[in-house]
């Protein structure tokens, strides 16, 4: 059974880590070679993926190693430019292997399609006449796509708001789509089309938008993790993780930037595997606000032993079937890297990554700072900024982190001195 607890994968050359997840993972050679060429897409297949294209901007891609979810063990695929995310993401999960790893659950595969309907006389008679006619609208919405409903999916449900805005009533008729495998924007923003005119008739009122929403309360993933108190550095670390967190729940300055930490690990894995980031960024923020106030996606609380244990709930709008995930080379390898066969299986990937980057971040804040594991790997890329190559980067890096001025005035002046020494 692969494990991915892969001693030293830090300390090796990039050639050597490829080697060990192309034999975790099993890539074939054009899959290895894809992820080796750096952007792995050819101007082809650019060319089919958005307008105009004049070349691609590769981003590095790393694997979070340790991640053991549900019994079962994941190398991680990570894109991102930020130092420090993929490393901690890694010794996080590491810590929570003590304890059994992440547990995950969730809501099923779900999204929601919306109909805006104006101009209705009796908006909350309109509202019970689509209702009645339930059947019809879904039986319309699913004769859209055959397929999805033959492997269990299609339209499910409907649900109809009346809501207040400042051009009068409105009549939102919401379309509850069952998404499998995919996505479901395409799926559901076809269905919302279909039975648009139907719903026209049946209000007397004049429909406008037809467009999946990305608010996906009907598609949340649950993870929870327990960290071992002895492990994280004992229980006045557990209470300074708690207390952090309860910072961030209560004040939306604080919580911003909590949230984002959640997002550095969700985003770099969604990108990694091709998925709709801007989706997932929408449903995340929308789903910490949706009380009202701005929220924490995650919680901590310390248990009758007192360990550590961590939770996330939000959305995730993602999917393994059309989209960049089923062009994209490196995408594709990304995906059989991880091994997951299905939609809820990557978003259950995604959650247990936001919440160990969450953890890892609130574990730094409580104890040293943000700052001192950071610090290193932000000192090299402006040592390379400022001109230094080769064995010059880590001289000039090791130097700033000594001095605590990391700036990139002081790498030119550390190039100058070290360069005139050599000489």
């Amino acid at each position: 059974m692969p494990n991915s607890e892969i001693p030293n994968l830090y300390k090796m050359k990039p050639e050597e880590r490829l080697k060990k997840v192309r034999d975790f993972a099993g890539l074939d050679d054009n899959e290895f070679k894809a992820i080796g060429s750096l952007s792995g897409l050819n101007m082809e297949t650019a060319d089919r993926m958005i307008e105009n294209v004049i070349g691609a901007i590769p981003i590095p891609l790393g694997v979070a190693t340790n991640f053991m979810i549900n019994g079962k063990d994941y190398l991680v695929p990570m894109a991102i430019e930020e130092p420090s995310v993929v490393a901690a993401a890694s010794n996080a999960a590491k810590m929570a292997r003590k304890l059994g790893g992440f547990r995950t659950s969730n809501t099923g595969p779900v999204m929601i399609g919306q109909i805006q309907t104006v101009g209705v006389r009796d908006p909350y008679r309109a509202r019970n006449e689509i209702l009645a006619n339930k059947e019809l609208l879904l039986s319309k919405a699913n004769e859209q796509d055959p397929k999805l409903v033959s492997v269990g999916g299609g339209a499910k449900d409907i649900e109809v708001r009346v809501i207040e805005t400042a051009r009068g009533k409105m009549v939102i008729t919401h379309l509850i789509v069952d998404c499998r495998d995919a996505m479901g924007a395409n799926a559901v923003n076809t269905m919302a089309e279909a039975v648009a005119p139907m719903i026209e008739r049946i209000t007397r009122g004049k429909v406008f938008l037809r467009i999946i929403s990305n608010l996906a309360i009907k598609r949340i993933v649950r993870t929870t993790a327990i960290f071992d108190k002895e492990t994280i550095g004992g229980e006045d670390v557990v209470d300074a993780i708690v207390d952090a967190y309860a910072f961030a729940d209560a004040d939306p300055f604080r919580c911003a930037t909590h949230n984002k930490g959640i997002m550095n690990g969700v985003i770099a894995v969604a990108l990694a595997t091709g998925q709709d980031t801007r989706a997932l960024e929408a449903g995340a923020h929308s789903y910490a606000a949706f009380t009202g106030r701005y929220r924490s996606l995650t919680t901590y609380e310390k248990d009758e032993k007192g360990n550590l244990v961590g939770t996330i709930e939000m959305p995730f709008a993602v999917g393994l079937i059309g989209g960049a995930s089923a062009v994209h080379p490196v995408a594709k390898a990304a995906v059989k890297i991880l091994g997951v066969k299905s939609a809820i299986e990557l978003a259950e990937v995604l959650a247990s990554v936001g919440l160990a980057q969450n953890f890892a971040a609130l574990r730094a804040l409580a104890t040293e700072g943000i700052q001192k594991g950071h610090m290193k790997l932000h000192a090299r890329n402006v040592a390379a900024s400022a001109g230094a190559s080769g064995e010059l980067i880590d001289q000039v890096a090791q130097k700033m982190v000594e001095e605590r001025k990391i700036r990139f005035d002081r790498a030119q002046e550390l190039i100058k001195e070290i360069q005139a020494q050599a000489n």
